[in-house]
């Protein structure tokens, strides 16, 4: 009976994991498609601070989104690492602090936006820079904090290929799907890589090579493990 209600938990967690793995991917896709990617304005800091100025209650539902999803990628970390620390406690326990790691900088640049939104709202009583150089500024805070999140995608790649790693020495899903997720994170981390070291050569070939994989992966992982669960009696041989 014990052993029952202890895999029955471990079910329940593994679809809380796979709700969350599905919420966080479809969270971050329609806030960026629809809310985040409207204050970034390549080249034009001033236009990029007239956009949140104009858009300022949008602009503040950006800020909660991503501590919603900062979160959220902290209870998802803290699901998969019940059902996987019998696999290997101590590379569970490292893509916990890996994926808390990435929380942290989302939550810490929704917390640069919010400063930044306080300082275009006092801009007028401002004195050391006038309104159009603190706009500028701002903007490109702005633009820049968006290309920094490259390095929150570092960590990203890299807790997922550990997670998708245990997944598949658990045997808890099918194989391939998790082998498929071990490459699809290490394209991420490598995507990440050269956004930070040669972003020149960020073109659109590189990023769907790099990042469509992923998509797949947390779509179809993310949907099996919330509907079919995992495997517990496989993972146990």
């Amino acid at each position: 009976m014990t052993n029952n209600n202890a895999d029955a938990s471990l079910s329940r967690i593994a679809r809380i994991a796979g709700l969350l793995f599905l919420f966080t991917f479809l969270f971050s896709t329609i806030t960026w498609t629809f809310v985040s990617s409207r204050f970034i304005v390549e080249g034009n800091a001033i236009a990029a601070a007239d956009s949140i100025i104009a858009n300022e209650s949008l602009f503040r539902i950006s800020i909660i989104t991503d501590l919603i999803r900062s979160a959220a990628a902290i209870v998802f970390a803290l699901a998969l690492y019940i059902i996987l620390k019998s696999v290997n406690k101590n590379l569970a326990l490292l893509a916990v602090f890996l994926k808390m790691t990435e929380a942290i900088l989302v939550a810490v640049i929704a917390l640069g936006h919010f400063i930044a939104l306080l300082i275009l709202n006092q801009r007028a009583s401002l004195t050391v820079f006038g309104p159009e150089q603190i706009q500028a500024l701002v903007g490109s805070f702005i633009n820049t904090s968006f290309d920094a999140s490259a390095i929150g995608m570092l960590f990203h790649g890299l807790n997922l290929m550990i997670f998708s790693y245990l997944i598949f020495k658990s045997r808890y899903v099918p194989g391939m799907l998790a082998g498929f997720g071990i490459i699809s994170y290490a394209l991420v981390f490598i995507y990440a890589l050269i956004t930070i070291l040669a972003p020149d050569y960020v073109i659109l070939p590189i990023q769907i090579i790099c990042l469509l994989p992923s998509i797949l992966t947390e779509l179809i992982l993310g949907s099996w493990l919330l509907f079919k669960g995992i495997n517990i009696r496989q993972g146990d041989r």
